[in-house]
Parts: structure tokens; sequence; C-alpha cells
């Protein structure tokens, strides 16, 4: 029998109705092979990263129980970026508008630094539209190599994340 990794995944989308996207996606992550869907955050609002000629992000984060690796859960997380209509930028323009973006922020205490996967996500203790739903799921979770979330997040940079809505039941 394959162990469980407890898994943080973070969720944005700022086109074709954001929160429609995300919730759906929160809803279609119960059906990925292998992985267990546990809970989520509320949903926030906050800016967009880089320009601000766009519309503003709703985000969330998942925790997910996961039988597989974390490549295989990062290329799930691909394909339904995909079956959404997510359109990456063909120059590799970051911080584009999207219909969802998932980034896996987590993977149990792994630590890892591969070609297209960074795990911890090296960003989630800079963006308020991460740090803040994870904890709220998790108000002592240590991110490996780095300490506890609460005492290393950047409040600075903010990006005026909010709460928008209570967590989905489901």
């Amino acid at each position: 029998m394959t162990s469980v990794s407890i898994c943080y995944v973070g969720l944005g989308s700022n086109l074709d109705h954001p929160q429609q996207q995300i919730n759906t996606a929160l809803t279609e992550l119960h059906h990925l092979p292998q992985v267990e869907y546990i809970q989520s955050s509320s949903l926030y609002l906050s800016r967009p990263m880089g320009s601000a000629d766009q519309p503003d992000y709703v985000n969330a984060v998942a925790r997910l129980g996961a039988r597989c690796s974390p490549r295989e859960l990062l290329d799930a997380l691909l394909d339904l970026e995909v079956q959404h209509g997510r359109q990456r930028d063909p120059t590799g323009a970051r911080n584009q508008p999207r219909t969802l973006d998932m980034d896996l922020l987590l993977f149990g205490n792994q630590q890892l630094n591969q070609p297209g996967l960074v795990v911890p996500h090296p960003g989630l203790h800079q963006r308020d539209f991460v740090f803040l739903p994870l904890l709220e799921l998790e108000p002592e979770l240590i991110v490996p190599g780095r300490g506890r979330l609460a005492d290393i997040c950047d409040r600075q940079n903010s990006f005026g994340a909010h709460r928008l809505q209570q967590p989905n039941q489901t």
C-alpha cells in the first residue's frame, strides 16, 4: 500500500468567471486518480502580480492526500489547467491573465528542485494570496527547509488579498 502524502495546491483565476473556475477546479480535484481531496480554504480576492492592467484574481488553497509522486500530481494539475482553457504565453512572459493557474505548493515534507518542479513552491511565503489561505487551513504549518509559515511570511509584500467567501463544504 502506497503511503499518503499531505499536499497543498494553490489555485488562481482572473478570466472567464474566476469564482466559478476555482469552484469547478476544486470539485475536479475530487476525481483525480490517487488523490484524496481533504479540504479547501475560503476564496480570496487579490490584485494581480506584474501588470495591473488585468482583472483581480480569485485564489484558494486545497489540501489533498496523494498516493502518487509529486511529478504525477503536477502533471494532473497542468492537465486541469488546459481543460479550463489555460494558454501559456509563447514568449514565456509571466504573470499574464489566466483562466486557471494551479501550483503545487507543498508535497509532504519533500524538498525538490527539478526542471519544472520546485517544492516547496519558492514564492509561497511571499504572496499573501497564497500564505493567507494556507494559514487558514493549517495555522501551524511547517514549510520544509524554511520553518513555520506564520514566522516566515512576508506580510510587507501585499497583493491586497482578503477573504471573499467561506470554504466550500464539498
